[in-house]
């Protein structure tokens, strides 16, 4: 079993910045991915970014890139996402998750973390 836990969301005002953690526990591998996705009220759930915990793979959604910058401490299997510019479209609760590849389908992942809220105000 694995178990994910999200922190450092909150309230921001636009062009602000946050970081976010993920911390991965439990029955976890070296060669896995980790990924983050948000979903704002009334909407599907949104790839984010992504990243494996070995190498350089890494891929961001259109949205975020440039603004966001996903990182990782594989000693400590946790994944950070760096957000900065933050605008009042990134409003969601942001999720990390932990599959075995880094891609933008939610499916693929078979671990997800609670969630954590970031709002953007104007």
């Amino acid at each position: 079993q694995v178990q994910l836990v999200e922190s450092g969301g909150g309230l921001v005002q636009a062009g602000g910045s946050l970081r976010l953690s993920c911390a991965a526990s439990g029955r976890t591998f070296s060669n896995y991915a980790m990924g983050w996705f948000r979903q704002a009220p009334g909407k599907g759930r949104e790839f984010v970014a992504a990243i494996r915990m070995i190498g350089e793979d890494t891929e961001y959604a259109p949205s975020v890139k440039g603004r966001f910058t996903i990182s990782r401490d594989s000693a400590k299997n946790v994944v950070y996402l760096q957000m900065s510019g933050l605008k009042p479209e990134d409003t969601a609760v942001y999720y990390c998750a932990k599959g075995p590849e880094v891609t933008t389908r939610p499916y693929v992942y078979d671990y997800w973390g609670q969630g954590t809220q970031v709002t953007v105000s104007s």
